[in-house]
């Protein structure tokens, strides 16, 4: 199971999250956002990454802001967190995440059908875009993803002490964690090994399963 740690801002946390084994580094475009890091910050915390790939987190900006901070800042993917129609993917310059909230504007054929390599799942809120560490009903969600075509990260109140059902449920290409990895909006750098330890520790990948074949052909991503 992958692992994508979001909302970094600090040398010290891009640092511990890729010594720890994270697959995944987010980092946040969204000026309302309280994990808002400038292009210039990202674009040197990303020269110290040798192995996890480097995501910028964007919700509904201009496409063409979109690949030039891509662009500046090295990255590898882009993760679209708004609502960002089809035609808006195909033009970005990189491999596309989309995120989807469950409870309000998630589909399987919507989702199957979107220009992504990565579809994420996320917590519904009225006041935020994502990031609000709330759990959503894992159980009735799961089932409705098993019939996803596209690798699935599972996001939304994921934390040491739940990623095993999280695994054991969804079965998904990976989890995203940001909120349960801080204290006082902040990284911290036990948490983040705490849950690493807890992440990878298991050894299941479901080598046969439908989205462990689809996980193998991202690997190169």
């Amino acid at each position: 199971m992958k692992v994508k740690i979001c909302g970094l801002r600090t040398e010290e946390a891009v640092f511990a999250a890729e010594e720890a084994g994270a697959d995944f580094l987010g980092f946040v475009f969204y000026g309302k956002s309280p994990r808002h890091v400038l292009p210039e910050a990202v674009r040197d915390l990303t020269r110290h990454v040798h192995r996890a790939k480097t995501v910028g987190v964007f919700v509904d900006a201009a496409v063409d802001e979109v690949n030039v901070i891509a662009e500046f800042c090295g990255l590898d993917l882009v993760q679209l967190h708004g609502h960002e129609p089809p035609e808006y993917a195909r033009a970005v310059r990189r491999p596309v995440i989309k995120a989807f909230r469950w409870g309000d504007d998630f589909s399987v054929e919507k989702a199957n059908a979107y220009p992504a390599e990565i579809v994420l799942l996320d917590s519904f809120s009225k006041e935020t875009v994502g990031g609000t560490g709330e759990r959503f009903r894992w159980r009735e969600a799961a089932a409705e993803t098993a019939r996803l075509e596209k690798p699935l990260l599972v996001a939304g109140g994921v934390a040491s002490g739940n990623v095993q059902e999280a695994d054991e449920l969804f079965r998904p290409y990976g989890v995203d964690v940001s909120g349960s990895l801080e204290i006082e909006r902040q990284k911290s750098i036990e948490k983040i090994r705490e849950f690493m330890a807890a992440a990878k520790g298991r050894g299941s990948e479901g080598a046969g399963s439908p989205v462990c074949r689809r996980e193998r052909r991202l690997s190169d991503a």
